[in-house]
Order: C-alpha cells, then sequence, then structure tokens
C-alpha cells in the first residue's frame, strides 16, 4: 500500500517545508531506524509550550498566572495533542517498526501525540520560530477558541484533591482495576476511593490519566461539585 504523500501532509500542516527530511524526521518512531523523531519532540515541546502562553496571555489578560498555568496543561497534555493529530490523519504517515505496526502503533495517543510536537520542531529547523508558532496556532485557534474563562481550568483530580484538603479529608486514593481490549487499544479502568465519605467510584480512559480523571469527576458529581 502507497504511503500518503508527505506534500498533502504539508498542506493540512499549513507549512511547506524547504527540507522534507525534517518533516520525515518528525514522523520516525525510534523502532522504525536511528535517524528518529525524539530530538525534535523535545524542540517542539518547547515551541508549543511558549507559544500556547503566549496565546493565553494574549487571549485572556485579566486571568492569572494559576489559572492560565492549568489552562496551558490542559492544552498541552498527550489527549489534546493526540486529537490534533487525529485530525491530521497523523497515523496514515506515521514511520513504525515491524512490531509497532503489528501492535498498531500508529493509532496509539502516545505516539501521535509525540509526532505531532516533533512536527513543531521540525517546522522550527526547517523555518524559524514564526513559523513554528503559525503552525501551532493554527491547530490550537479552535481549542483556544472554545475555552470559556469563567470555568475553573482545573481538572478533575485537582478539583477533587483541594475540595477534600478544604473539608480536612485525606487524599483520594486511585486504583487500576484492570484493562480490556488489545494492546494497541487499550482500555484502563480506575477506581478512586474516598474512604472517610464511604465513596468509591470507577473511571474509563485510554490512558490511566485519563481513567482516573473520570473516576474524579465522578466523585465530584456526587458531592455536587463538578462544574
Amino acid at each position: 500500500m502507497a504511503r500518503p504523500d508527505l506534500a498533502r501532509l504539508a498542506a493540512s500542516i499549513g507549512h511547506s517545508f524547504n527540507q522534507e527530511n525534517l518533516l520525515r524526521q518528525a514522523l520516525t518512531h525510534r523502532s522504525h531506524s536511528a535517524l528518529h523523531n525524539e530530538r525534535l519532540e523535545f524542540l517542539g515541546d518547547s515551541v508549543l509550550n511558549c507559544t500556547i502562553a503566549h496565546a493565553l496571555y494574549e487571549t485572556f489578560p485579566q486571568l492569572p498566572e494559576g489559572t492560565l498555568s492549568r489552562m496551558r496543561a490542559n492544552l498541552v497534555k498527550q489527549d489534546t495533542l493526540a486529537g490534533i493529530a487525529v485530525q491530521l490523519k497523523l497515523g496514515d504517515y506515521l514511520l513504525l517498526g515491524e512490531g509497532e505496526l503489528k501492535s498498531g502503533g500508529f493509532r496509539r495517543p502516545s505516539i501521535l501525540a509525540d509526532a505531532l510536537e516533533s512536527i513543531f520542531g521540525a517546522v522550527f529547523l526547517d523555518a524559524g520560530f514564526d513559523a513554528a508558532r503559525r503552525v501551532v496556532i493554527r491547530m490550537f485557534e479552535p481549542v483556544i477558541a472554545s475555552i470559556d474563562p469563567k470555568a475553573s481550568g482545573k481538572d478533575a483530580k485537582t478539583q477533587l484533591q483541594e475540595w477534600l484538603q478544604g473539608k480536612r479529608y485525606s487524599l483520594p486514593e486511585y486504583k487500576l482495576a484492570g484493562t480490556r481490549g488489545e494492546a494497541h487499544d487499550q482500555v484502563f479502568i480506575v477506581t478512586c476511593a474516598i474512604p472517610a465519605l464511604d465513596i468509591s467510584t470507577q473511571g474509563q480512559g485510554k490512558s490511566r490519566r485519563a481513567a482516573e480523571q473520570e473516576a474524579a469527576l465522578a466523585v465530584l458529581r456526587q458531592v455536587g461539585e463538578a462544574a
């Protein structure tokens, strides 16, 4: 099966590469070859964080540093990056080793998120920071526009921890209850227990972190503190 043309991906990204080899490297997982994308990912992560921080600073001049930091953390996390990568159909372009191909690595959120950050690094090396910033903004603008500035910006686990501390209760206990599905498409099942309140909830997600967030949100709903 022929691999999709990289020019099509570059058009979706919004950047015409002078050095297409940089884009190819950004799509190369370490399982495929020695020249892989991990160093580009390191660079792209810094470009991403700086760009998103500046965008939030300009978009929400009334918000304090703590809220802006939480917003940025929610925007640059793996789930958000992987979601954007799926929209770009990035999995179709990834260069993976045989083992990762067989296990469905082209669908794995961590691999997709890393590849997207690597692309930001590749654009930076190809054309400088301004070009990389434009690519990041192009991809994240719809997400930033959907942010509700009246919301706390805190994820469910943080909200639950602060609520419990305010009530002088012990911190929640998260435990992995199990997994289901194939290795390349696993769903994690996590419980969240609050012994002092005799509450135990369960959450599911494509990662353990996502499952913990769902379980924490279920607790917040039970105690009437969900946003």
